[in-house]
């Protein structure tokens, strides 16, 4: 590979933006994608990865080159050295590049490979927090997973076409996919492609869904003409499902605190000919009490750590902090023991998580029935990045007496 000085300009512009200005890597590779229209599909795919992979590994990085919390514009292109010397990729003459110490960069990688939260490149305090919940030899094979690179799912809107002729269609414009086995919508893309561009994504004929994720509307088990409550529907992904699910038929309720997170799914959901959503801002404790008892099933898709989610969200492992967990369990049994009233008796709920952390999953689920005998446990999944291949998820359902 030759390296071209515009896009690794890109790069090291990137990283000092997410390193050192606290942006959002997914939000700073959009922004650096827009850069140069003359750009072609190869040198964006190397922008976007490139970013994300160095990342991924920081603190790998940083520990090889021998940088600690200085991420200086020279030191990032010591990291940007390390990366591109793993990889045995020829270092152009740079100024910026002078000197790279090629052999003992490759010393110092098998040296610190023996280390698993520097391998992993992940923070000492997670790294003791997850073996502590999940164990040593689950949490060594987990982390593993979610330093893996996602693929690309697609989830069928079944409101508009099939899986199948949506996978004739996606063929036409060269984007092979096949089938997931056990996500009846499904559709994983054999190649990375940006899919945003063709007819068939602007026609509302597919969204981009982890398949472990959209096996939690799926849970709730909801059907046509049901009241249903999507209690922290965000941009709508979730919404968009369940309205699926139920044939545009009977009434979808999503709720959220982000008016700008709801505008999203009402644009969302105009492309993908849902309907049957109502949009409401949880602008007051009313918003919550007028549903009191009047939903056939409510789904809670839980603020959460997202390390479940760390493949798609690899900047996740540097910005949360164990202050950060301790309030978001706190809000979450909040959540939990509120929004549960919205269940009416008979009716079903959902607890769902995109963490991979027992205390923010089971063990607030048990939580929440020491204090409330009117529901009951029927099952809960717990779905792990190493044994599924997607994101890990956790989802309980509830059944209120």
């Amino acid at each position: 590979m030759r390296l071209h000085r515009n896009l690794v300009f890109s790069v090291i512009d990137g990283l000092n933006l997410i390193f050192n200005e606290g942006e959002y890597a997914d939000k700073v590779v959009q922004k650096l994608l827009k850069r140069d229209a003359r750009w072609g599909s190869r040198d964006r795919k190397f922008v976007a990865e490139t970013t994300y992979d160095i990342v991924r590994w920081k603190r790998l990085y940083a520990e090889i080159a021998d940088i600690n919390e200085n991420y200086s514009r020279e030191n990032l292109w010591r990291i940007f050295a390390v990366w591109a010397t793993l990889r045995g990729i020829e270092l152009p003459d740079w100024s910026q590049l002078e000197g790279t110490p090629t052999r003992r960069i490759k010393g110092r990688f098998d040296e610190f490979s023996k280390i698993r939260k520097i391998k992993e490149s992940i923070p000492d305090w997670l790294d003791e927090l997850c073996v502590a919940e999940l164990g040593e030899k689950v949490w060594s094979k987990e982390i593993n997973a979610l330093n893996k690179q996602a693929e690309v799912i697609l989830r069928t809107n079944t409101l508009r076409t099939t899986k199948e002729k949506l996978q004739a269609l996606l063929a036409t414009f060269d984007n092979e996919t096949e089938f997931v086995k056990g996500h009846p919508v499904a559709l994983r893309l054999k190649e990375r492609a940006n899919i945003f561009r063709n007819d068939a994504f602007k026609n509302g004929l597919f969204e981009v869904q982890d398949a472990n994720s959209q096996l939690v509307s799926e849970f709730l088990d909801v059907k046509p003409g049901m009241k249903v409550v999507d209690a922290c529907a965000g941009a709508g992904g979730k919404s968009l499902h369940l309205a699926a699910l139920m044939e545009n038929k009977g009434n979808l309720i999503s709720l959220d605190i982000y008016e700008a997170k709801l505008r999203e799914l009402k644009r969302r959901a105009r492309r993908n000919g849902a309907h049957n959503i109502e949009t409401r801002v949880i602008d007051s404790t009313k918003v919550i009490k007028k549903l009191y008892d009047m939903a056939d099933r409510v789904l809670i898709d839980a603020p959460c750590s997202g390390l479940g989610v760390l493949r798609r969200n690899p900047d996740a492992k540097w910005k949360i902090q164990p202050g950060f967990l301790d309030k978001v369990r706190k809000t979450q049994q909040d959540i939990l023991q509120r929004y549960s009233k919205m269940v009416k008796p008979g009716g079903k709920l959902v607890y769902a998580t995109c963490s991979i952390l027992p205390s923010e999953n089971q063990e607030q689920v048990k939580k929440f029935l020491e204090t409330n005998e009117d529901f009951t446990f029927v099952e809960d999944k717990k779905l792990l990045a190493s044994t599924s291949g997607f994101d890990g998820f956790y989802m309980a359902l509830l059944e209120r007496k």
